[in-house]
């Protein structure tokens, strides 16, 4: 039998008891944590790390998409939403195949979920897994914003007319109505999900349409280094480096971000540290 080890996140404590009694009825699934929001959902699968997280969307503070957002590719867990959404979010997440539970928790519902889960687990297609969860997401907040067509016309003027000399170092993220110029110093880390790459800064991430190599051509080569397949980092920000398993090791960047070296890529950071 495909044995399954999960996380449940919810900031509600009946629904968090409820699905945790649903999910006791399930054979080969092991439920090894459970936390109250979007933060203690990060730590529970950097310390755990689950095969499966079932993430209440609606939290204070990071909410299941922001979990989503603040976790490489390369730690991403399987993940199902449980979630009361409206239904063009539910229509989204059907499109691009991401898992979830409806509120009320239906009992066929979590059955079917979890047995889709470890299919994915089985067939290896966990690896694609944040991709397909950040093409849902951004789906879902172009549904939510009714821009008028005259703001449209005066962002996509304002991205076009800005000269080299004014976005020197700064990354052009155009997020709906709104373009936002990133200092590329501010700039913490970023991941590569899909047709898009997450950047990561002050505690907040931005999503931008880009490959990963394409941004690596304008990032500064003095501050950034690849540490992963899909990962880069700003080297001014390291501040601890943790060993870990099989030639791998995490790097601390303050107090809530901790990402993962892979062994193809350590030598990088080996050198960097070295010249210090």
């Amino acid at each position: 039998m495909n044995h399954l080890t999960a996380v449940i996140v919810d900031d509600e404590p009946l629904a968090l008891k409820l699905l945790r009694s649903k999910l006791a009825n399930i054979d080969g699934l092991e439920v090894i944590g459970e936390g109250r929001n979007g933060r203690q959902a990060i730590d529970l699968i950097m310390d755990l790390s689950p095969d499966l997280v079932f993430l209440d969307i609606e939290m204070p503070g990071l909410n299941g998409f922001d979990v989503v957002k603040n976790l490489q590719n390369d730690v991403l867990p399987l993940i199902i939403f449980t979630t009361a959404y409206e239904q063009y979010a539910l229509d989204a997440f059907e499109i691009h195949a991401v898992d979830y539970i409806l509120k009320p928790i239906d009992n066929e519902r979590i059955e079917r979920a979890v047995e889709r889960a470890k299919e994915r687990k089985r067939g290896g297609d966990a690896s694609n897994n944040k991709p397909r969860l950040i093409n849902a997401i951004h789906s879902i907040h172009q549904s939510k914003q009714n821009t008028s067509p005259h703001m449209q016309e005066r962002s996509a003027s304002f991205a076009g007319n800005v000269g080299d000399s004014q976005v020197e170092h700064k990354i052009v993220i155009k997020e709906r109505d709104e373009i936002t110029l990133l200092k590329q110093a501010d700039i913490k880390w970023i991941d590569a999900a899909g047709d898009y790459v997450c950047l990561h800064v002050d505690g907040e991430t931005h999503i931008k349409r880009s490959t990963m190599k394409e941004l690596l051509d304008e990032l500064d080569a003095s501050l950034f280094k690849r540490i992963h397949r899909s990962t880069i980092v700003n080297l001014n920000y390291i501040e601890k480096v943790i060993p870990h398993t099989k030639g791998e090791f995490f790097l601390d960047l303050g107090e809530y971000d901790r990402i993962k070296v892979s062994r193809n890529y350590k030598e990088a950071i080996k050198a960097f540290l070295t010249e210090r």
